[in-house]
């Protein structure tokens, strides 16, 4: 359990930790962006819409960040379509569709704000593949953005509602 987790209120403050080994190299992140070799991802969603693609060079894992000659790692940014409160739990979906993608759910990050409020567990939407459990804060609402780092380079394969990604490169 980290400090944000326990006092979302930090959140304005510091980012939520994460793992580096599974993002690009020379990732850094703020408390509403992720920035991948000085590229902002909210720059890219101003730019291309969403989803975009930002690949970069992979982490070799275990080297505190040393960046890979060949391998590559991608983040994609999403858009929420709706995040539904019922009785069977929380319910997202996104604009993209990440079936054909390796995502890290685990590092899952919301950019272009701060919440303060504790993470739940969400439902995610068939279209991002096998059903997966994402932790996200309470309050995440349509219209928000959602970026996840994925194995490999994306390539025009993540699907969108109108059929095309751009990458953000």
């Amino acid at each position: 359990m980290t400090l944000t987790t326990i006092l979302p209120s930090l959140r304005r403050s510091i980012p939520d930790p994460f793992v580096p080994d599974r993002w690009p190299a020379h990732t850094h992140l703020s408390t509403t962006d992720v920035i991948v070799d000085d590229v902002p991802m909210l720059h890219l969603v101003e730019q291309f819409g969403t989803p975009c693609v930002h690949s970069a060079a992979a982490v070799i894992p275990g080297t505190g960040g040393c960046p890979s000659p060949a391998a590559l790692t991608s983040v994609v940014v999403a858009r929420v379509n709706t995040a539904i409160f019922d009785e069977d739990g929380h319910h997202l979906s996104l604009d993209a569709r990440l079936s054909h993608v390796e995502p890290r759910w685990s590092e899952l990050r919301l950019i272009g704000r701060a919440s303060t409020t504790h993470t739940v567990s969400f439902h995610l939407d068939s279209e991002a593949g096998p059903e997966h459990c994402v932790l996200l804060p309470r309050d995440l609402a349509p219209g928000d953005l959602l970026a996840v780092p994925c194995r490999g380079e994306v390539v025009q394969a993540v699907g969108s509602a109108s059929g095309f990604i751009q990458n953000g490169e």
